[in-house]
């Protein structure tokens, strides 16, 4: 008998042992971001699938050609978490430097290999997947200037040589980015970076220069560039000439302008019937406030701040716990996402120039899918890592 009640007991606790292993699996992972990226990938699909059947049967004469293409990248997405979910975040600390290096050169093999698509060598094909560098540039540059900020941060409070090592790093990115040329992703990885040393603790001083000198070559690179140039004027009057360089942004606002409040219903834009360009990626944002109205426009843009936000609260969570590295990687890649969705409705809505930046997880394009992904799934191995610690410190049943 008390052998029998040994054994039992002895059964009961490896059941429950094996239950906590699978809990533990589960609670440790943030729900909340898990359930945002979900429910954009979602409504990136529905929209791709609304907007891109006309331009794949001008093109291709195959409605679902990019329909097809996104489905593979969700797929490709999906093995992918298997292998970065597990990754330690301290993989990625240790080998940023590496990382930074591979981006740099796909830069520099872009320029001389390239595919060049309306006029600008921004991808690499290969065989099915169109690699794009400069999406693989972004998160390599926020991992190396997190790792360099939990190793130098004192350095670049108290050194302006401190704080301009980094900043170098990025203007050698933001060259070979401007040859592409691709303006766009150069005003993002500089915002971001600021934005970073700046809550690192770097002086106003130092921010005042750096602003300074950007705000006079992003001036100098508009006026060296004549379709630049145009691109401004026509963002301030698009009306001004309307089937030239202000099309796109007058079929833009037409567009936002039919659906009104409520929208014209999901699939029944009109722009898209190949009024429209790039309907289905840079300015898919234009089609979901003609189907959707702009109540749909509003939730959507809800749910990636939030998105968003959470990953600022995930690096400020690895802060307050001193893990200097991944708070800040959270951080940048909070402020990536936010500051990117900006410059892209902005230049929907004609409140900034034209840009070729996709809104996250929304627009069509297999880089940026991919790449954002892989953000995500890096802030939630870095929430994972915090919550295991917090679980450890504090054993169940320990009070």
């Amino acid at each position: 008998m008390i052998h029998l009640y040994n054994k039992n007991v002895k059964n009961k606790k490896n059941t429950e042992k094996k239950c906590n292993k699978k809990d533990s699996f589960f609670i440790l992972y943030d729900r909340i971001l898990v359930w945002l990226t979900l429910s954009l990938f979602s409504i990136g699909l529905i929209m791709v699938i609304s907007t891109s059947i006309p331009i794949s049967q001008n093109i291709y004469h195959n409605p679902f050609f990019f329909i097809k293409r996104e489905i593979f990248y969700f797929f490709l997405i999906f093995l992918l978490s298997f292998i970065f979910l597990r990754m330690p975040i301290i993989f990625w600390k240790n080998n940023s430097n590496i990382i930074l290096i591979i981006s740099i050169l796909l830069l520099v093999f872009v320029l001389l290999f390239g595919h060049s698509i309306h006029g600008s060598f921004r991808w690499i094909n290969v065989g099915f997947l169109h690699i794009q560098p400069s999406e693989i540039c972004k998160i390599s540059s926020f991992c190396y200037i997190s790792s360099y900020l939990s190793r130098k941060s004192n350095e670049v409070r108290n050194n302006f040589w401190g704080f301009f090592k980094p900043m170098s790093v990025i203007i050698i990115q933001s060259i070979l980015l401007l040859a592409e040329p691709d303006l766009g992703t150069v005003v993002v990885l500089f915002f971001t970076t600021l934005s970073i040393l700046f809550i690192s603790g770097a002086k106003i001083g130092q921010f005042c220069i750096i602003i300074a000198i950007s705000i006079l070559t992003i001036i100098l690179l508009i006026l060296l560039e004549p379709y630049r140039i145009k691109r401004v004027l026509s963002f301030w009057n698009p009306w001004e000439d309307p089937f030239g360089n202000g099309y796109q942004l007058t079929q833009s606002l037409i567009a936002l302008g039919r659906g009104n409040f409520l929208g014209q219903g999901l699939g029944n834009s009109i722009q898209k019937l190949d009024y429209l360009p790039d309907a289905h990626s840079d300015f898919i944002f234009s089609i979901i406030g003609e189907e959707l109205g702009y109540i749909g426009a509003f939730l959507i843009l809800l749910l990636i701040f939030s998105l968003a936000l959470r990953a600022m609260y995930i690096g400020q969570k690895a802060l307050e716990k001193e893990q200097i590295f991944p708070g800040f990687l959270a951080c940048s890649i909070g402020i990536w996402f936010g500051f990117q969705t900006l410059i892209n409705v902005g230049a929907v809505t004609g409140i900034l120039p034209t840009k070729g930046l996709t809104l996250p997880f929304v627009s069509y394009g297999g880089s940026s899918l991919i790449i954002n992904s892989i953000a995500i799934f890096l802030l939630l191995r870095i929430d994972f890592e915090i919550r295991l610690k917090t679980s450890q410190a504090f054993p169940r049943g320990s009070g």
